[in-house]
């Protein structure tokens, strides 16, 4: 694995992130010279797990950037052969969608190909999609229905739903292939599902939340079907995107479609002590799992982690970090 980044430098943008922190460890590992931009290079809590990281020392550089300022990743991409962007607000609770939401997605993604287009050194731009960009439009998901590369997000249904977050990676996505199409740019988006796995930062993420809500004494389970995928392959995806020279377009990270009341089955068999819910949040009909296809991210190289496994890793993290009360 390691020695492939010998020499070279990358740039990591929203560097103290879930995937992100991971995104850099990897790199480190292989070799990389890394600069990494965080909101306050100042603030320990959210850059202490990065300084910590083994070769950190004398191969991580912390910049501070804001998404949303003009020319703010200029000097932090100029040198770099590729630039990772993963910087993205991800949360739920919104009381103002257009600014907590899509601008800093939408903006901000044009912030950081705007520095990458002024930058010759810059080779290609792995940037983080989502799922939600992917899957969310008027064609029906069911089980024999196999969702693929070519599929977009109608931004008019998520709207419709509010479904805010969707509808910001969705324009994020969008506005990226128009501006890397009209200046030339290489780029390769990865779009993960729903991202579990241990953490390497020390706040909880939202996609980590939604399993310690299961152990930690929920008396019910969302009425909900999403793509599950481990951070470490995630993480690994980006920079095989990078590395890879026939990389190309997007890629779905999906290991496993599964309905929140399976997830709740795993986790039993797991931890047969722990209390779990035993129903779900409505009498409605289970939502169907659909297929993800699997064939462009495993030519890329990735051979999935189970979902068991990331369950088990992500619960015992949860643990370790005291988040879990159990």
């Amino acid at each position: 694995m390691s020695g492939s980044g010998e020499g070279k430098v990358v740039c990591v943008t929203g560097a103290s992130g879930f995937i992100a922190t991971w995104l850099v460890k990897l790199l480190l590992q292989r070799g990389y010279t890394v600069k990494a931009s965080v909101r306050d290079p100042n603030d320990a809590k959210k850059t202490e797990h990065l300084r910590g990281l083994p070769g950190a020392d004398g191969r991580l550089h912390l910049f501070k950037a804001n998404l949303l300022d003009e020319g703010a990743f200029d000097s932090i991409v100029e040198g770099c052969e590729g630039v990772f962007h993963t910087a993205s607000p991800f949360y739920h609770n919104v009381t103002d969608p257009q600014v907590e939401l899509i601008e800093p997605a939408v903006k901000g993604t044009l912030n950081v190909l705007g520095s990458c287009a002024k930058t010759p050194s810059v080779k290609r731009v792995v940037v983080t999609s989502s799922m939600a960009a992917v899957a969310y439009n008027k064609r029906p998901r069911l089980p024999e229905t196999v969702v693929d590369e070519t599929w977009f997000t109608d931004p008019e249904l998520c709207k419709e739903t509010k479904a805010w977050y969707v509808l910001s990676k969705t324009l994020a996505e969008e506005s990226a292939w128009k501006f890397v199409k009209d200046h030339g740019i290489d780029m390769v988006t990865i779009n993960p599902a729903m991202v579990i796995g241990p953490l390497l930062q020390p706040t909880l993420n939202t996609s980590a939340e939604a399993i310690l809500n299961l152990i930690n004494g929920a008396q019910t389970y969302n009425n909900a079907t999403f793509g599950w995928v481990d951070v470490r392959d995630v993480a690994n995806a980006h920079i095989l995107a990078f590395e890879v020279p026939s990389a190309s377009g997007r890629y779905c990270l999906v290991e496993k479609v599964a309905h929140f009341s399976e997830i709740v089955e795993v986790l039993r068999g797991l931890y047969p002590n722990i209390q779990l819910p035993e129903k779900c949040a409505d009498d409605k009909p289970f939502a169907p799992a659909y297929q993800v296809a699997k064939e462009k991210t495993k030519n890329l190289g990735i051979d999935y982690i189970p979902v068991e496994v990331s369950l088990k890793d992500t619960v015992e993290s949860l643990k370790e970090k005291n988040f879990a009360k159990l």
